[in-house]
């Protein structure tokens, strides 16, 4: 059995020679993204190990067969950036991890919308400044919030248990509820109600084509005025022309965003000496209610080491018995 890992991070590599090591598994490790120009670098390997935002399109799916490769382990959760209908055509099992560390985001999510309620990012511009006075950013707490969690899977689920222990109340959505938290009485009535009530929304649900730009100019109006909006999930939730225009009217009083909807040519790359031509991205970044993260929820040393070893554990199980339990439907 030979794997390859495309697109590894040097924070990525301990962990998966560790897991070659104690496996006795032969496995090739390179920092390139799996496209149609690297791709050759799979020849006479059995399973690709992968982690990116790029696309997995039919092409590649189409090579892999060729080369013989059986099956696409992805390091991460989402798979809206992968053809699955190409996967299945050209009969290459698609894993990914569906659980790595829902403490890391959820904690996360708490983290910042903490900063948005005790106005740290405008009290760090006032330091900066040696304006060491108090008002106007006077503070809400927590335990006198309303927080509506969208999507109640594992993550959501976590985040919930986090709020409730800062003593506030927790309403939530999801498309799809879990009988234990539909009997706790947890669920508002529909989307529209969570939106009425929720002085906090924090985003925990997938991207799919159905809930592309949830938040929006519409769903905005029937908001809270002054709402905290917390997206830990997938930039495209989101429509951010609109929530711009939300937080400069006030009706979104800020927004901890650790996605973006055009994050791809950014986060996780060193700008450091390039100008970045992205208006929508250069608007937030100057907005003193907004913070941004490039990405990090879930960069913990906990969620990568979970991540490397499940991605490879269960191309290794697929090769070897022919059934996953990670698989993507």
């Amino acid at each position: 059995m030979k794997l390859i890992a495309f697109g590894m991070r040097k924070d990525e590599v301990g962990f998966a020679e560790e897991w070659a090591q104690a496996n006795q598994i032969d496995v090739e490790i390179t920092e390139d993204l799996l496209t149609i120009d690297t791709i050759n670098q799979a020849k006479g390997f059995d399973g690709i190990i992968a982690l990116q935002t790029i696309p997995y399109d039919d092409a590649l799916f189409s090579e892999m067969q060729k080369m013989g490769i059986k099956v696409l382990s992805v390091r991460n959760v989402g798979v809206d950036n992968i053809d699955l209908v190409a996967a299945k055509k050209h009969n290459i099992m698609v894993t990914n991890v569906p659980a790595y560390s829902p403490n890391a985001i959820a904690e996360f999510s708490v983290t910042q919308l903490m900063q948005l309620l005790r106005k740290t990012p405008e009290f760090n511009l006032k330091l900066k400044a040696n304006d060491y006075r108090w008002a106007p950013n006077i503070s809400r707490e927590l335990r006198s919030l309303t927080v509506g969690v969208i999507g109640t899977g594992r993550i959501g689920r976590v985040a919930m248990d986090i709020y409730k222990g800062f003593g506030a109340k927790v309403i939530a959505y999801d498309l799809h509820p879990k009988p234990e938290l539909k009997e706790a009485g947890l669920y508002a009535d529909s989307l529209d109600d969570l939106f009425e009530q929720a002085d906090v929304i924090t985003l925990h649900a997938p991207a799919t084509k159905e809930n592309e730009h949830m938040l929006n100019r519409d769903t905005f109006a029937k908001m809270k005025q002054n709402v905290l909006i917390v997206n830990t999930a997938r930039g495209t939730l989101i429509n951010t022309e609109d929530l711009i225009d939300a937080l400069k009217s006030g009706q979104v009083g800020g927004a901890a965003l650790d996605t973006y909807e055009f994050e791809n040519p950014i986060f996780n790359h060193d700008l450091s000496h390039v100008d970045i031509e992205d208006p929508l991205f250069n608007e937030l970044l100057g907005m003193t209610n907004v913070i941004l993260t490039p990405h990090i929820a879930f960069y913990t040393e906990t969620a990568v080491k979970n991540m490397v070893e499940i991605a490879f554990n269960s191309a290794q199980q697929f090769l070897t018995t022919g059934a996953v339990e990670t698989e993507v439907k």
